[in-house]
C-alpha cells in the first residue's frame, strides 16, 4: 500500500521525546532506504501477514507495509512508541495492528486467525516474522522460535512461517557458520538443523541511532520440510547446549556431563555407536555427527529413567 506522506522517522523522535534506552539495548534506523533493503530480505510480501516484534518509532513498518502487507500487527513492549505507531495505524486504513506486550510471553498462535494454515511439506504460508531485534532478548527469542519450528507451533501452526530478523554480527555469524568456522556454536546447529539461513547482509553500527558498538547482521530463516537431526528439541538442544559447553575442549568433555559421574560407560556408548571420534573439537562436527549423537542420546534417556534430567553440578 502506499502510505499518505507523513513526518519523518527523525521527526517522530523529535515529535513525541523519544529516545533509545541503552538497557533495552534499543538502536533506531532512521534511514528509510535501510528499513527498504532490510524488509526486502524477506521476498514478496504481497498480500501478506506480518508480525513484527519491536517496532520502536516504526520505520521499518513503513517499509513492511509500503511493500504490500495486508495485515501487520507490530508487538511493542516499551509504551513510549505506542502513541507514535497509533499514528501509523491511522494512515495504514486499518492494514496496520498495534499490540503492547512482551514478545517473550506473547501468544502468537491468534495473531492471524484468518490465514489459511499451510501443510508441513507444502508451500510456506504468507506469514512472515520480522524484527530489528534488542540485542539482549535476540538469541533467547530465536531459541524460543526455533523449538516452536520444531513442535510447529506458535507462528508456525500456519505452516513453515518464514521469519527476517537482525542480531549482532557475531551472533549473525555463529547462526550460519559450517563446521571448522571459528564462530561455530550452539546457534549454528540449533538454526540450521530446523532451517534454511541464511546472513542477507551486514548494517554498519554507524547505520542505526544511538550507533551501538557492533555491526548489525540481518538473517533470513526458512524452516525445513524435514529437520536435519531426528530427535526431540529438548534432546538436540541438551546435548548441543553441552558439547558446546567447552568449546575449547575435545567433544567428549561434553558428553560426558551429560551422565552421572559413575557411568562412564554411557559416554563409551555414545561414541562406539555413532563413529564420532571423541577427540574432535566441538567446531569440527558435522550435521550428521550431532544427528547421531542425538540419536544415541535419545536412546539412552528412553532406556534409563532420569537421564534427560540430570544435571552434573
Amino acid at each position: 500500500m502506499r502510505l499518505p506522506p507523513l513526518p519523518t522517522i527523525r521527526e517522530i523522535i523529535r515529535l513525541f521525546g523519544l529516545r533509545a534506552e541503552k538497557q533495552l539495548s534499543q538502536n533506531f534506523i532512521l534511514d528509510l532506504n535501510l528499513t527498504d533493503k532490510i524488509v526486502r530480505q524477506a521476498g514478496d510480501l504481497n498480500g501478506a501477514s506480518v508480525c513484527e516484534v519491536g517496532p520502536g518509532p516504526g520505520g521499518l513498518t513503513r517499509s513492511i507495509l509500503q511493500r504490500g502487507a495486508k495485515d501487520v500487527l507490530v508487538i511493542e513492549k516499551d509504551r513510549r512508541f505506542l502513541p507514535s505507531l497509533e499514528l501509523l495505524h491511522e494512515a495504514s486504513e486499518g492494514a496496520l495492528r498495534v499490540a503492547q506486550g512482551d514478545i517473550l510471553r506473547y501468544d502468537m498462535e491468534t495473531t492471524f486467525p484468518d490465514v489459511e494454515r499451510k501443510a508441513w511439506d507444502g508451500e510456506s504460508p504468507n506469514v512472515h516474522i520480522i524484527g530489528n531485534l534488542p540485542f539482549n532478548v535476540s538469541t533467547p527469542l530465536i531459541i524460543k522460535w526455533l523449538k516452536a519450528v520444531s513442535n510447529q507451533e506458535g507462528p508456525f501452526i500456519y505452516g513453515r512461517s518464514q521469519m527476517l530478523l537482525t542480531f549482532q554480527k557475531e551472533v549473525a555469524e555463529r547462526i550460519v557458520a559450517g563446521p571448522n568456522h571459528p564462530q561455530r556454536s550452539r546457534l549454528s546447529i540449533m538454526s540450521q538443523y530446523l532451517c534454511q539461513v541464511k546472513l542477507c547482509f551486514i548494517i554498519p553500527g554507524k547505520a542505526c541511532v544511538p550507533p551501538p558498538d557492533v555491526d548489525i547482521g540481518v538473517v533470513h530463516f526458512t524452516p525445513l520440510v524435514n529437520p536435519r537431526i531426528q530427535a526431540p528439541f529438548q534432546y538436540v538442544e541438551k546435548l548441543v547446549r553441552h558439547v558446546f559447553h567447552y568449546r575449547q575442549k575435545y567433544c567428549e568433555k561434553g558428553v560426558m556431563t551429560l551422565f552421572p559421574y559413575d557411568r562412564t560407560d554411557l559416554t563409551t556408548e555414545m561414541f562406539e555407536q555413532t563413529g564420532v571420534h571423541p577427540t574432535t573439537r566441538p567446531c569440527e562436527l558435522t550435521m550428521e555427527d550431532f544427528s547421531k549423537l542425538s540419536s544415541v542420546y535419545l536412546n539412552i534417556c528412553n532406556r534409563i529413567p532420569g537421564i534427560l534430567e540430570y544435571y552434573y553440578r
